[in-house]
């Protein structure tokens, strides 16, 4: 049985992230690791690691790959998280209420 490896920037790549992002996920053994080694310096994914990986990302709003479309609230749901000392939507508010201004869509 043969496997079809990637580097680093080949996976970043095929999963459409940036390579920091992709270490990062990599390296962490945190909920949404990807599955990659190290074995001397540099990095190496097998390309069906990286496929369950996207297939756990649709699988956790209820749907196949390919199923979801680009305004899912399953989209909308793994890419934004509100609240907490990082999030953008906090920061946004917080920086508008120092500034005075006022926040409108």
């Amino acid at each position: 049985m043969t496997y079809e490896t990637l580097n680093l920037e080949q996976a970043a790549l095929f999963l459409q992230v940036s390579q920091g992002e992709l270490r990062k996920r990599a390296r962490t053994g945190r909920t949404g690791r990807i599955k990659g080694v190290k074995p001397a310096k540099r990095w190496v994914f097998l390309k069906s690691d990286l496929v369950d990986y996207l297939d756990a990302l649709y699988a956790d709003c209820g749907e196949t790959v390919g199923g979801c479309d680009e305004v899912s609230l399953c989209h909308y749901k793994i890419g934004t998280e509100r609240g907490g000392l990082t999030s953008e939507v906090r920061a946004e508010k917080e920086y508008a209420a120092l500034l005075r201004l006022q926040i409108g869509r």
